[in-house]
C-alpha cells in the first residue's frame, strides 16, 4: 500500500514542479513585457519614409488633373464600362470646372495620388437628346496604377453612374481620407474643397 502512495506522491510532486516552472516562465514573460511597456511604443519607421525612398520607389511626377491624357483615359474607360457592363450608350462629351482637391493628401508614405474633381457633360440617350446632363466626376491619378504598374493610372467615379455602388456614397471613397473624415463643409468655401 505504501508503494502506491509513494507513486501517487511522486506524480503529484512532478505536477507541482511543472506548475511552478510554468508560473515562473509566465512571471519572466510578464516582467519582460512590462519592461518594454514602460519605454512606450516604438516609432513605426515604415510610415515615416516617403514612398520615393523605399526599396521599390514610386514616382510622384504625376500629370495634372486637366491633362489631356488623363481626361481621355477617363472618358474612354467610362464609355467602355457603359457599353460593356450596363448596355448603355452614355458617353462623356466634355469637362469643365476641373480642379485638384488634394495631392498626396493621405501622407508621404502612401502611393502618390493626385485627387481631382470635375463636371462632365454626358450625352445620355435616355434623355432623348434634349439635355446634356452634367455629372460630378471624382477621380485620382495614381502612380504605378497603369498596366503592370509601368505608368500612372486613373481611378474614377461618375456620380449617378456608380450602379454597383463600388465608391458609395456619392463617389466619396475616391476622395482624400481627411476630407471623408472631416465631413461636409459648413459653408461653400470651408473645408478642403467646395462640393458641387
Amino acid at each position: 500500500m505504501s508503494s502506491r502512495a509513494g507513486d501517487w506522491r511522486t506524480g503529484f510532486e512532478g505536477m507541482t514542479a511543472m506548475i511552478r516552472a510554468t508560473a515562473a516562465g509566465l512571471a519572466i514573460l510578464s516582467a519582460v513585457s512590462l519592461a518594454h511597456a514602460v519605454d512606450g511604443p516604438q516609432p513605426i519607421t515604415q510610415y515615416e519614409t516617403p514612398a520615393e525612398a523605399r526599396w521599390a520607389p514610386f514616382s510622384s511626377d504625376l500629370p495634372s488633373c486637366g491633362d489631356t491624357g488623363v481626361l481621355n483615359a477617363l472618358a474612354a474607360r467610362f464609355n467602355q464600362t457603359e457599353s460593356t457592363y450596363w448596355g448603355g450608350k452614355a458617353a462623356i462629351s466634355g469637362y469643365d470646372e476641373i480642379r485638384e482637391i488634394g495631392f498626396r493628401a493621405n501622407g508621404l508614405a502612401y502611393i502618390p495620388r493626385r485627387y481631382c474633381v470635375a463636371r462632365a457633360a454626358i450625352d445620355d440617350p435616355r434623355t432623348n437628346g434634349k439635355v446634356e446632363a452634367k455629372h460630378t466626376v471624382v477621380y485620382s491619378v495614381v502612380a504605378a496604377g497603369g498596366i503592370l504598374g509601368v505608368s500612372w493610372g486613373v481611378e474614377w467615379c461618375v456620380n449617378g453612374f456608380d450602379r454597383n455602388h463600388a465608391y458609395s456614397p456619392d463617389c466619396a471613397i475616391l476622395r482624400p481620407i481627411l476630407e471623408r473624415w472631416l465631413g461636409e463643409p459648413k459653408t461653400i468655401k470651408q473645408g478642403l474643397t467646395a462640393r458641387y
